[in-house]
């Protein structure tokens, strides 16, 4: 168990290659931008949807919270991955979403700055890439807090009373 605090390469390669590239079951993502981000493969790059649904190929689901709708390159990817669209990956739009939180599996927890973008958190060189900041955990303690505000945050706790509910495409009731 373990609690790092990581920048740059570090923060990639703990969040999108040992985090979200790795899971099993599920991967849970708040971000208040999310892009067509591409990712290392070997010595080829990928787009981050294709790797998701090699994921959900092997069972796993994604929660995804979303600050506003994405952006069209992003959406016309995911159109494409029917898997995904089917069941395998479920939006939430929240124009007060800001967080940007990973949860994989219960094993592993990131926080931080980075959106899930290329810039963020891409396979970008480390001179093109945006300086962001980061949290990584093991520790359960940790991560069962950041879940328990994402499940909150999920289930709608926090529309009943929001101000921007004109705003929000979907407001949970």
């Amino acid at each position: 168990m373990s609690t790092e605090l990581l920048s740059g390469k570090a923060l990639h390669e703990r969040v999108i290659e040992d985090g979200l590239l790795a899971a099993k079951s599920h991967a849970w993502i708040a971000t208040a931008d999310l892009k067509d981000m591409h990712v290392r493969r070997g010595r080829r790059f990928a787009p981050i949807v294709q790797e998701l649904d090699r994921l959900a190929g092997s069972g796993v689901t994604f929660r995804v919270v979303h600050g506003s709708l994405p952006s069209k390159p992003f959406q016309e990817t995911l159109e494409s991955f029917p898997r995904l669209t089917g069941g395998a990956l479920e939006l939430q739009i929240c124009p007060r979403s800001h967080w940007k939180i990973l949860i994989v599996d219960h094993r592993l927890a990131y926080c931080g700055s980075a959106n899930f973008t290329g810039a963020g958190l891409g396979a970008r060189s480390e001179r093109r890439r945006n300086l962001e900041i980061g949290v990584v955990s093991t520790e359960p303690a940790w991560i069962n807090e950041l879940s328990a505000l994402f499940d909150q945050f999920w289930i709608g706790e926090h529309c009943t009373d929001c101000r921007l509910r004109d705003r929000c495409p979907d407001p949970i009731r």
